[in-house]
């Protein structure tokens, strides 16, 4: 991974102004990239290991699309339909989704009360709320949290733990270093499990 560059995507998506992103254009681009085949009609994934993208803010979205678009964040599918996308269309497209109600997906397992506990006595100890804030809701290039779906987040945290996905910075892959896979699910668990 080229830190270097995960640092210019950075400052490239934070460059953008927020009012000159277009949700109604957005929705357009949506449909005509197909977005929501995978990530919902309604941006709320019913894929497994696809995650849900309503309400998620549109300055993560923005890095993300950068990260594809550039090929600095491996995801073939994603890489496809980011490839000479137009900065004011991913723009654009993250102010769509960041426009929807977030929740969680329509197949979301019930919550398991020990399992959510045992998450939620995790997340203290990693200061997840200091960056995701402390209702997991995230901000500006930090993502929300709170209602995605489980399956993505736990192979999400595995992956930052393993050195498959870094961020634009490392705070990720440091926060959940020496986690099992048992904890990432219960964190994973506990953060799906969120209203």
């Amino acid at each position: 991974m080229r830190l270097s560059g995960l640092f210019a995507a950075a400052v490239l998506a934070a460059a953008f102004p927020a009012a000159a992103q277009d949700a109604a254009r957005g929705r357009a681009l949506a449909a005509q990239h197909q977005c929501t085949a995978c990530h919902g009609e309604n941006g709320r994934s019913a894929m497994e290991g696809i995650p849900s993208l309503a309400g998620q803010l549109a300055d993560f979205t923005t890095i993300q699309m950068i990260l594809f678009r550039e090929g600095l964040r491996q995801v073939p599918p994603m890489n496809q339909a980011a490839a000479g996308m137009a900065d004011k269309d991913i723009e654009d497209l993250a102010a769509y989704f960041a426009s929807l109600p977030p929740g969680p997906p329509e197949d979301r397992s019930p919550r398991d009360p020990a399992l959510f506990a045992r998450g939620e006595a995790l997340i203290g100890p990693r200061n997840c709320g200091v960056c995701h804030l402390p209702d997991f809701r995230g901000r500006n290039q930090v993502p929300r949290l709170t209602g995605q779906r489980e399956d993505f987040l736990a192979e999400t945290l595995k992956a930052y733990r393993d050195g498959r996905r870094a961020g634009v910075d490392t705070q990720m892959n440091g926060a959940v270093v020496g986690l099992s896979d048992a904890e990432m699910e219960a964190l994973a668990h506990y953060l799906a499990h969120l209203e």
